[in-house]
């Protein structure tokens, strides 16, 4: 049985080897001389260059920390606005009777079939009337209007697994909907607002696509858009560089998610009280 147990321990290490080598061979790049990135595919460098983190963080028109800012600020509202907008909406759609409501909710799942690149087209149409091209706004005020329905059924699915015993038990002590969200629900959905937090984060963050239709003034680039500048359709892109700035962008994503791991099996499990 102990044998057993070990080959399957070596096999799941073997895999999660095979997983993680493309973040390794990039941190291994981040550190080598960019002649040699690719003359040398190992992951362990035989001469190390630390010159590309110094040089990719001066390498385009600003420090590279202040299109970090950017990312920070747009992932930042966006978080806000999901927890504040989708948690609204989900409470909407677990406690409250309105006529519809089944026909709505249908409607909000099905959106998640739509992919991005059907919805960019009239976005930019849309926020191009607005004058918004060129703002965080495109990116920003949807969050707040509930836009994510991935979210909103994720927190359905817990709030429904609150018991209604507690609403009941609020609403003798005189609370009306709002106070019963605020005072009851929020505080016992945190583990659903962790999960929505951290993917909304990551999601935001990792956006280029988005980033790069919406915001095309350099002052406005984003992380993601800015690592594309160190890529030279004639031949001179700076991998070293790009490498090390990569390593660099994905520091905040590490950090958030060692953060809030402890509540992203029970938020996505939904499963509310035991």
């Amino acid at each position: 049985m102990g044998a057993r147990r070990l080959s399957k321990h070596a096999l799941l290490l073997g895999f999660g080897v095979v997983m993680l080598y493309p973040l390794l061979w990039m941190v291994s790049s981040s550190v080598k001389p960019t002649e040699t990135i690719f003359r040398d595919p190992s992951i362990w460098p035989t001469e190390l260059d630390f010159g590309n983190y110094a040089g990719g963080w001066t390498a385009l028109e600003h420090p590279f920390h202040y299109y970090l800012l950017n990312s920070a600020v747009i992932a930042i509202l966006a978080v806000a606005g999901n927890l504040l907008s989708c948690s609204l909406a989900a409470y909407a759609f677990a406690r409250l009777e309105f006529r519809g409501r089944k026909i709505f909710f249908a409607a909000m799942l099905a959106t998640l079939m739509l992919p991005v690149h059907v919805l960019i087209v009239p976005q930019y149409v849309l926020f191009s009337q607005l004058d918004w091209i060129n703002t965080n706004l495109p990116l920003v005020v949807p969050k707040f209007l509930a836009h994510d329905a991935f979210f909103i059924f994720l927190m359905v699915q817990f709030i429904r697994g609150l018991p209604r015993e507690l609403d009941e038990a609020a609403r003798i002590d005189g609370c009306g909907h709002i106070r019963i969200y605020w005072r009851i629900v929020i505080p016992l959905s945190v583990p659903a607002l962790a999960t929505s937090a951290l993917f909304t984060f990551i999601w935001t963050w990792n956006d280029f696509f988005s980033q790069l239709i919406f915001l095309t003034d350099p002052e406005l680039w984003t992380m993601p858009v800015a690592l594309r500048s160190f890529m030279d359709g004639q031949g001179e892109t700076a991998w070293g560089q790009l490498f090390a700035m990569s390593i660099v962008g994905l520091m905040p994503i590490f950090g958030f998610f060692l953060a809030g791991q402890r509540y992203l099996t029970q938020g996505i499990a939904t499963t509310g009280f035991k």
